[in-house]
């Protein structure tokens, strides 16, 4: 399950974003990490660190209880099995309803009802993961992480997670600490699998994770399992099975998307699993060096990583190239600051024209209207109300929303500032914005009339042909690079954040030559992808293999 909150004394009800994995992934997880009823599985401990109703832990035990009886051993089976299992949930009635059926499963399975309760009581654990102090080391970690943004955590529990786990960096949400308390309690060779949401090997705040993982770990296997039905309900998440090892790093062994099929996934699990990877696999690709200190894990073809590290070796970034790369205004409450430009009833030079997504739904500016209140001077001081009553005024009708926002009541002073400061030169700057989340490059040129809002990321550059640098965003490689350094979305959307955007390889302007930098600025003029594609893989010198790899030979 993948659970909710947890935290000392702070418990969210589990049906409150609650995610249960189907049983065919469960037995696919404990297929990859070797968890199986033909090994001697009662000399061998494992792990459960957020159990809730035990969709990793009933099959655990049915797997436990398997291998025992085959075994025929004459040890006592509190004895001999007292160790093999240790599974921590924190919510008191889940904890109480998995145990009830934890009992009646062992008693089932013809052990003594004494014998059954001290197992129970051995091996369950009621508590938070996060602060437990367990003694003992595992062969094996499973499960699927709570995933719980920090907003929601006290800030004392918050407090107490950071001082102990390292990894929780940034915004990172609660799936990360448990991923690394899980990692650093397995014993030397032992193995985690576990399914959870994959964005933290790409974004910022996995790197120190990242880096964890590539300086103690081997990525053995990772399976993405976006757009499948790896849940038994519909979620939002994006999930992918990453199975780790403590050992020596590797080769990683990739599959994509299977189909939630029992016998589908047993036949992908041995195929991950076999000493020789056969040369026809078409489910199945190896890919060395994905885990490099914190750098996001790259996770396309090797021909596609190999054609991703040339272009960095041979390019600077994008901001190195006089580019730079921003985010529009966010207000915390948009329907006190943005409305029709006209009627906004303020003084002239207290409003500017505010460019949305919908505003370059066609590829190109069509403003339609929208203005935004700058309460900000051009030297980014908030402005004195009094100066200016209308805007007071407007301010005063909207109070009550304006100063209930966070920013507002932590400085009750400057409670009518937007989050973002305005800076009044941005609109008078000629920019590419580009949406955050869309299936292709969608980056519009817009002349310098306009603020660019929150939901828009925009590069402005002074070295930089604009129209020139469109070509570039707009061409296959771009989409290359945003693709392998971002998780993928539903549908195959990408997220064009500033965070991959300055990870973007270009030449310095001044190297381009005269004639290819005329031949980029006409292809994005002419909003033509082909002739973009054909301009760029001259400026990048591609091979025909390497334009091939892009899917661009031959345009």
């Amino acid at each position: 399950m993948m659970a909710v909150m947890t935290s000392a004394g702070v418990e969210s009800e589990p049906s409150q974003g609650a995610i249960f994995t189907r049983p065919e992934v469960v037995e696919f997880i404990l297929d990859l990490v070797g968890y199986t009823q033909d090994k001697p599985l009662y000399q061998k401990r494992i792990l459960e660190p957020s159990f809730g109703k035990g969709d990793f832990l009933i099959p655990v035990l049915s797997r436990l209880l398997a291998a025992w009886n085959v075994s025929k051993s004459s040890i006592p089976v509190v004895e001999a099995l007292g160790n093999s299992i240790r599974a921590v949930e924190l919510h008191t009635t889940t904890f109480q309803e998995t145990k009830t059926v934890v009992l009646n499963l062992l008693v089932h399975a013809g052990i003594d009802q004494q014998s059954a309760s001290t197992l129970m009581n051995r091996w369950l654990i009621q508590g938070d993961f996060l602060l437990e102090q367990l003694g003992q080391t595992f062969d094996f970690v499973v499960g699927n992480p709570p995933y719980v943004r920090q907003e929601l955590i006290p800030a004392p529990l918050l407090s107490k997670y950071r001082k102990r786990y390292k990894t929780l960096y940034d915004r990172a949400d609660l799936y990360i600490p448990f991923i690394e308390g899980s990692l650093l309690a397995l014993s030397k060779g032992g193995i985690l699998g576990f399914i959870c949401p994959d964005r933290w090997m790409k974004n910022r705040y996995g790197g120190p994770l990242r880096r964890l993982i590539a300086d103690q770990f081997h990525l053995k296997f990772y399976v993405d399992m976006v757009d499948t039905t790896a849940f038994q309900s519909d979620v939002t998440a994006y999930p992918a099975i990453t199975v780790i090892s403590r050992e020596k790093p590797g080769v990683t062994r990739l599959a994509h998307r299977p189909l939630i099929e029992r016998t589908v996934l047993h036949h992908l699990a041995s195929e991950l699993q076999t000493n020789h990877l056969s040369a026809t696999s078409c489910q199945v690709r190896e890919l060395a060096g994905i885990a490099h200190q914190a750098e996001p894990w790259l996770l396309e073809s090797s021909d596609q990583l190999a054609l991703i590290r040339r272009i960095e070796n041979q390019f600077p970034l994008l901001e190195a190239t006089g580019c730079k790369v921003g985010i529009g205004v966010a207000t915390g409450a948009d329907q006190a600051f943005i409305g029709n430009f006209d009627q906004l009833e303020v003084e002239e030079d207290r409003k500017l024209p505010l460019v949305t997504t919908r505003d370059i739904q066609s590829g190109e500016v069509k403003w339609q209207g929208q203005g935004i209140v700058n309460p900000f001077t051009e030297t980014g001081r908030l402005v004195n109300l009094c100066e200016y009553p209308k805007l007071n005024q407007y301010l005063e009708d909207r109070k009550e929303i304006i100063a209930a926002r966070h920013c507002a009541r932590k400085n009750p002073t400057n409670w009518y500032r937007t989050i973002d400061r305005i800076t009044p030169e941005l609109a008078r700057q000629p920019k590419l914005l580009i949406p955050d989340i869309k299936g292709n490059a969608h980056i519009v040129f817009e002349r310098g009339e306009l603020y660019p809002h929150h939901n828009l990321y925009f590069v402005i550059s002074n070295a930089w042909d604009l129209r020139a640098l469109q070509a570039v965003l707009l061409s296959s490689v771009t989409r290359l690079f945003i693709a392998t350094y971002t998780t993928k979305m539903r549908g195959g959307y990408l997220r064009f954040q500033a965070q991959y955007l300055r990870r973007l390889r270009i030449p310095h302007w001044n190297d381009v030559p005269d004639e290819l930098q005329q031949e980029l600025i006409g292809a994005a003029e002419n909003l033509d992808l082909q002739a973009c594609n054909r301009a760029v893989c001259t400026l990048y010198s591609l091979t025909i293999e390497e334009q091939s790899i892009l899917g661009c030979d031959g345009e």
